[in-house]
């Protein structure tokens, strides 16, 4: 296993980060279902290094077949295209941030001074439960707004828990980046009603168990 990559579980991994592939990454995780699933996919700038993290696993790149975006800001979507274009992924996200992710406008690449390339979304998802299957893994995505009107959070059940993929728990939640408290306030509740034994935060990484994934959201929450 590479000094980039930490395994959270079986068949799941964080291999982006701020301190795992460039400092502008929000966090990517891994799951290995077979065909490989991305969450997300940083900003743009590491998606050689990426590649290099997914290898450093003994897991084949080119199996990578999704990556679902938990919401439209460009640290979280800046290599789509580049995964696109080279490996034919099928990129997932919700309907009302998919525009975002289409056209460009929205997604705050210029607060990064990065350029971002559009991107096709494949499946937009809508309502608020989608489950996806991939091989034995079935991905439960659900729609979070507050952070973004089109913010998804996913989990899977595992051997070892439920894994939550949590996304930007804690925001910012600023109206000029498209939050609204309110629902973030809703949003966060649901998180904390899912019960997960581990979070997979977007930016600050794996909180477990049980109790510690409860205080981290609870927290952000009470600060709302």
């Amino acid at each position: 296993m590479g000094k980039n990559v930490v395994k959270i579980c079986k068949d799941t991994y964080m291999i982006g980060g701020s301190g795992l592939s460039h400092p502008n990454d929000c966090s990517v995780y891994l799951i290995d279902a077979g065909d490989l699933v991305l969450i997300d996919c940083g900003a743009g700038n590491s998606f050689d290094q990426l590649i290099s993290n997914i290898e450093s696993t003994g897991l084949d790149p080119n199996k990578l077949t999704t990556i679902l975006v938990t919401h439209r800001h460009i640290d979280h979507i800046g290599s789509l295209k580049r995964f696109k274009d080279d490996f034919g992924v099928q990129i997932i996200a919700h309907e009302l941030d998919a525009d975002a992710i289409e056209s460009g406008i929205g997604t705050g690449a210029d607060m990064y001074g990065v350029p971002y390339l559009p991107c096709t979304v494949d499946l937009k998802l809508g309502g608020e439960e989608n489950k996806i299957q991939f091989g034995d893994i079935e991905i439960i995505a659900i729609h979070i707004p507050g952070h973004t009107d089109g913010s998804i959070a996913a989990y899977i059940d595992t051997p070892d828990g439920r894994v939550l993929f949590g996304q930007d728990i804690h925001g910012p939640y600023l109206p000029q980046w498209g939050a609204d408290i309110n629902k973030a306030r809703q949003s966060l509740q649901k998180l904390i009603d899912l019960k997960a034994d581990i979070l997979c935060e977007g930016h600050f990484g794996i909180y477990k168990p049980a109790t510690a994934v409860e205080k981290y959201i609870r927290g952000y929450l009470n600060n709302l």
